[in-house]
């Protein structure tokens, strides 16, 4: 899928597809949404959970999203070197630069995190404010996720409205849907390594070898999907519960982590180099999948799970 294509197909997507907000009584369905989506596109999926993710913000701040507008969010910092917000005549404006922005040039708008002077969550108007914004896409030296146009963002002199602050500070991180929100991403790493046991599916090698570990991925792919309606089941229990929302959270990108983790193993076991050197496809999803799921922060998120565990343990 050409960048172009992926824009097309996402604008497509995200004016028809009308997804559940977290919390809403059918987070389950959300979560079905965009395993769904990555299932199709990994690409896909990345640019529309971001936007969705948008969405719920918004929709969490008491706020409405632009209509017919593509959504992006942009929460990476430098270390030490956090987006500075400062005074203007006609009201604010943000400098510094941002990691990990996808969406460059795709999206109509973002949600973006400031640091300095205090943290805080914005809404900016892209394509007013394009004159003072600079992508840098040169940075991301992968194939994996290229059409997404992932880079880094300069930020000079942008424009901030004053009524463009997203809550108040330090809000987007204390709020139970950015925890609700962690499990978007979870739902699409689930989504594109199921991708590749359907390819599986689709071949017809049929020894005992490549037989074991079919039915060892299919049934982490139904591991998966139970586990994102059992965690979508639980949001709608407790939409407000934060310490339980981390938790669930921390547990439901773990085991997905470690399922899909499984899943790319067994499939180069199973299937050797040539799909993943000779199909343009199947090697796409695969680096996808895998570099995805580096956005599970592995021990230390383990740490932060283990704390809270034996922190409730403690209160019994």
């Amino acid at each position: 899928m050409s960048c172009k294509t992926l824009e097309l197909r996402l604008r497509e997507l995200v004016s028809q597809v009308k997804i559940p907000l977290p919390g809403s009584g059918r987070t389950a369905q959300r979560h079905r949404l965009l395993a769904e989506t990555a299932r199709e596109d990994i690409s896909l999926a990345k640019i529309a959970e971001a936007h969705w993710d948008a969405l719920a913000i918004l929709a969490e701040a008491g706020r409405s999203a632009k209509e017919g507008e593509v959504y992006a969010v942009w929460a990476s910092e430098v270390p030490a070197s956090p987006l500075r917000l400062t005074r203007a005549d006609d009201g604010h404006v943000l400098n510094g630069r941002k990691p990990f922005c996808s969406g460059i040039g795709l999206a109509d708008r973002a949600l973006i995190t400031v640091g300095d002077p205090e943290q805080l969550l914005v809404e900016v108007d892209l394509r007013v404010n394009q004159p003072y914004l600079e992508g840098d896409l040169t940075i991301w030296q992968t194939d994996a996720f290229r059409n997404t146009q992932t880079g880094s963002v300069t930020f000079s002199g942008v424009r901030v409205d004053a009524d463009a602050k997203v809550g108040g500070p330090a809000w987007y991180l204390e709020r139970p849907g950015f925890w609700h929100g962690a499990c978007g991403p979870a739902a699409c790493w689930a989504g594109g390594v199921a991708g590749l046991v359907d390819f599986a599916l689709a071949s017809k090698r049929d020894d005992a070898h490549t037989l074991a570990h079919l039915g060892a991925m299919e049934a982490n792919v139904w591991a998966l999907l139970s586990l994102l309606n059992t965690a979508g089941d639980e949001i709608d229990a407790s939409p407000t519960d934060r310490i339980s929302a981390e938790r669930r959270a921390l547990q439901l990108r773990h085991m997905v982590e470690q399922s899909g983790s499984d899943i790319l193993r067994r499939f180069s076991r199973a299937y050797g180099p040539q799909p993943l050197s000779m199909n343009e496809s199947v090697s796409r999803r695969f680096q996808e999948a895998d570099l995805f799921m580096r956005q599970s922060h592995g021990e230390r998120d383990l740490e932060s799970l283990g704390r809270l565990v034996r922190k409730g343990a403690n209160n019994r």
